[in-house]
């Protein structure tokens, strides 16, 4: 574990080679161009190629989507405790997002005139959903759900199957619970691709959802503008601040938690305010791995992706969060500073506060869409809500009383910028208007 000392001189340099270590390679964009534009030249022939050269799946184009059958059994087959899971999962989250979901609004503007905004569901969305060792059942309920209460007409769920081609049938469970009826056996950059160009059997998208590795997330930037994306939300990352009152066996736990993904570039910090915490929590750490099945994974993400931060006290813990901006961040402090740090944090993807409340909470059930960002970029964006399943639509209505009142405000504007004919669009329908 490397530790670092916020006081250091070098702190900002060694923070940033550490940093460095979870960027996407030169190799990684180069090989996701390719494939991009293999599928977008052959289309279909070319994601069952991907799709067997992949995931070892030999499927036709014919095959690629899910039957209704096969969706309707793997939700037959689902053990009770499962199905119990996913509904009260799917209540929580449809509950929190819910109160989120903007609502049209007009109001008179100091001219006089109508003015709102008005908000739509965008017309088609993708939405792609993990799989492989680590089926994310939970992000088919993290991202359709929102989908589902702006009221998308048209969904579409993209995940990896096995290399029988079959999904795994809780992600087929929680999509079908979501609403989702079109789902694809397609993972990885032929997934995103398909998504963006669309092939002889599946239609593009207007805008791609879900998290996924380096690939995907890469994948996603590339074809950014052909379709939207909602973040380039790629591998975990986790923060915990910890001081004289944390559990160090809780933040051992946690941290092993977002390491388990071991994609080898996840990033976990723990920022503390004393050495004592870090050796304390490092020991908690060595006692829990080898409880672990993953524990070989995470080992990996220990070795290259776990930094330790010394830090003076909690207010310098706040600007290292601030700095860094952590996807999850967890709040292991004494109760009479959580509202300060919350208040001072203004980067975080997501904060969990208290020892009681561990970022698994937020991965499954709290509530909030554990599609948040990464690699710093919660220093300009948020996670997932259902906002971003819509487009907003200013509307402006004027009459010949506003636009009278708005007149000389345009003239000098026109004259200003030089471009007579905007004037003369607004002044041609007032009567008798002339320069102001």
């Amino acid at each position: 574990m490397r530790t670092l000392s916020s006081a250091s001189k070098q702190f900002d340099s060694d923070l940033a080679v550490f940093r460095r270590g979870a960027a996407i390679s030169p190799e990684v964009a180069d090989s996701v161009a390719a494939i991009l534009s293999d599928i977008r030249a052959r289309g279909d022939a070319a994601v069952a190629h991907y799709v067997l050269r992949f995931d070892g799946a030999r499927i036709k184009p014919g095959e690629f989507r899910v039957a209704g059958r096969e969706v309707a059994e793997a939700g037959r087959r689902l053990p009770e405790a499962r199905r119990a899971a996913l509904k009260s999962a799917y209540a929580a989250i449809d509950d929190f997002n819910r109160r989120a979901r903007p609502a049209d609004w007009t109001a008179r503007n100091r001219h006089g005139a109508e003015v709102g905004e008005k908000f739509d569901p965008i017309r088609r969305v993708g939405i792609y959903v993990p799989g492989g060792e680590a089926p994310l059942v939970s992000t088919a309920l993290m991202t359709a759900t929102l989908a589902r209460i702006a009221g998308c007409p048209e969904v579409a769920a993209f995940t990896p199957s096995g290399a029988d081609g079959r999904i795994a049938p809780d992600i087929l469970a929680a999509l079908h619970l979501a609403g989702v009826g079109e789902i694809y056996r397609i993972g990885g950059v032929q997934a995103i691709g398909a998504m963006a160009y669309g092939t002889g059997t599946i239609p593009g998208v207007d805008k791609i959802f879900g998290p996924g590795n380096a690939f995907v997330c890469e994948a996603k930037r590339q074809v950014f503008g052909t379709v939207g994306v909602d973040l380039l939300p790629g591998p975990s990352e986790l923060m915990v601040i910890a001081d004289e009152t944390a559990r160090l066996d809780f933040a051992a736990a946690d941290l092993l938690a977002q390491a388990e993904h071991g994609s080898g570039r996840e990033r976990i910090y723990l920022v503390a305010t004393s050495q004592r915490i870090i050796s304390g929590v490092a020991a908690a750490i060595k006692a829990q791995l080898g409880r672990l099945a993953r524990s070989e994974k995470i080992d990996r993400v220990l070795r290259d992706g776990f930094l330790a931060i010394e830090v003076s006290g909690l207010g310098k813990a706040a600007d290292v969060a601030n700095r860094i901006a952590p996807e999850h961040l967890q709040l292991l402090v004494k109760k009479g500073a959580v509202p300060g740090l919350v208040k001072s944090v203004t980067t975080a993807g997501a904060i969990m506060i208290g020892n009681e409340t561990p970022t698994a909470l937020g991965d499954f059930t709290a509530g909030p869409s554990h599609v948040l960002p990464t690699g710093g970029a919660g220093r300009f964006s948020s996670g997932l809500r259902v906002a971003d399943f819509l487009r907003r639509t200013s509307v402006v209505s004027y009459d010949a009383r506003s636009i009278r009142a708005a007149w000389p405000t345009v003239a000098a504007f026109s004259a200003m910028e030089r471009l007579d004919a905007h004037g003369r669009s607004v002044s041609i329908r007032i009567p008798g208007a002339g320069s102001p």
